[in-house]
């Protein structure tokens, strides 16, 4: 890694990509400090520790700090990720959006611009909830409509704003726009996480137990990274052959090839659609003042919270960790099967006059295809629950009360090497450019 960036450096159109990106997320952190007019933020601080709910630790560790802040960024780039996710998933219900899929660079632009408008508008509808919802709680002093008019307006233009940010930097950066602006935010809480550790595990310990809690974070740490690096870079190869053909008076094709499939194919995506759907009851209960008390209600909201699972004294908490298991393997299949189509696969190579060896080509590659698939995403999803409920079990049964979990070092780890790649592209691009310039 430290190679590369440092033959990077040495080229002046990469240097100067990766001092832009870096001009940016200066930019980004700035914004981060930057508060709503016209709010109290010594109140939402005092009302985010007295929740202490793992929805709002989900929500600010992808905001990197600026929800808990009531930052004009409090909203992040969440917006455009949920709504690039609603237009992927519409691709397949609307045939329209299909065809604009299809249709190369034409079609992509013509996506691109509605995802702009879809992210404005789910904005604008957060903006508003959390005006309303956090403004009558007395979040917003002497509430008046013109007041929230302006909370509204603040927190929607620093959405659309980080969603031109990730765009500028895939046009003048690196690529990874969106991902590095999320990257930057996760990285951002981590001395706040370590510091919560040391007070936690080594202030105040004698010497013995503080250097055996500080090698058993680093192991854990450690363990995780390696893990995630792992489960991203595994990827079962399908042997392909080529059927000879005769064109004019040259023999073609014969030639073998492979298929690579990912164990990992949905990539962080089961784990952020899980989290977010057990997080929105949480965050909606807060909104309208509900979840207090002892209630059924109550009790349901404590096992949708990370915070409770594990825990040696509220052992029955622990069921909605089943539920979260449930999700991310649902989710890892569900966005596997509308981003890999075995049917297509098997038609394509059919067309191009290719067969997985021992497999007839038709229905019988389909049924292949599908089954080891199936096997794989099944490993891919399990993988996934291990990093991702490693972080709970220590914070439920020793209290370690981080956001910086599972899911942030499987974005950080995968940001960190599709950037890689992407700046090795530009070098090579770069040096090809050159031979054939000489």
């Amino acid at each position: 890694m430290f190679k590369t960036l440092q033959n990077a450096f040495k080229v002046q159109d990469v240097r100067r990509r990766i001092l832009y990106v870096f001009m940016m997320l200066v930019v980004v952190r700035i914004g981060s400090q930057l508060p709503v007019p016209g709010v109290d933020n010594s109140y939402f601080q005092n009302w985010f520790e007295t929740q202490g709910g793992s929805a709002f630790n989900f929500l600010d560790a992808f905001t990197g700090g600026s929800f808990s802040q009531m930052s004009i960024f409090a909203l992040s780039i969440t917006p455009y990720i949920t709504s690039s996710i609603i237009i992927q998933l519409l691709t397949i219900a609307i045939p329209k959006l299909e065809e604009m899929q299809r249709d190369g660079e034409d079609g992509r632009k013509k996506l691109n611009a509605i995802t702009r408008y879809l992210t404005v508008g789910l904005a604008l509808f957060q903006s508003v909830a959390m005006a309303v919802g956090f403004g009558n709680q007395g979040l917003i002093p002497d509430n008046n409509v013109w007041k929230s008019i302006v909370v509204v307006a603040a927190l929607t233009a620093g959405s659309a704003f980080l969603m031109w940010v990730g765009e500028q930097i895939n046009d003048k950066g690196v690529g990874n726009g969106i991902s590095i602006v999320l990257l930057i935010n996760i990285v951002s809480r981590i001395p706040s996480d370590m510091g919560t550790l040391y007070e936690t595990f080594v202030s105040g310990k004698t010497y013995a137990k503080a250097g055996l809690a500080v090698l058993i974070i680093l192991a854990v740490v450690v363990g995780v990274v390696v893990l995630v690096v792992i489960l991203n870079g595994a990827e079962r190869k399908i042997p392909v052959q080529y059927s000879k053909k005769v064109q004019g008076r040259k023999m073609m094709g014969g030639q073998s090839s492979s298929i690579p499939l990912k164990v990992n194919t949905a990539g962080v995506i089961p784990v952020i659609f899980a989290s977010s759907l057990m997080s929105t009851p949480s965050v909606i209960a807060s909104f309208v003042g509900a979840g207090s008390g002892s209630g059924i209600g109550s009790q349901i909201l404590a096992g949708l919270n990370s915070n409770n699972w594990f825990s040696p004294s509220r052992p029955i908490y622990s069921l909605g960790l089943v539920l979260y298991v449930v999700l991310v393997i649902f989710f890892a299949y569900f966005y596997t099967s509308i981003t890999f189509n075995p049917l297509e696969v098997a038609d394509n190579l059919k067309k191009q006059g290719g067969f997985i060896p021992g497999i007839r080509p038709g229905k019988p590659t389909v049924d292949y295809l599908s089954n080891l698939l199936n096997y794989i995403i099944f490993i891919g999803a399990a993988g996934l629950t291990i990093v991702a409920v490693i972080p709970f079990f220590f914070n439920g049964v020793f209290g370690a009360n981080v956001s910086f979990g599972g899911t942030s070092i499987i974005i950080i780890v995968g940001v960190i090497l599709e950037t890689l790649k992407q700046i090795e592209s530009m070098m090579v691009v770069r040096n090809y450019k050159g031979f054939l310039d000489d």
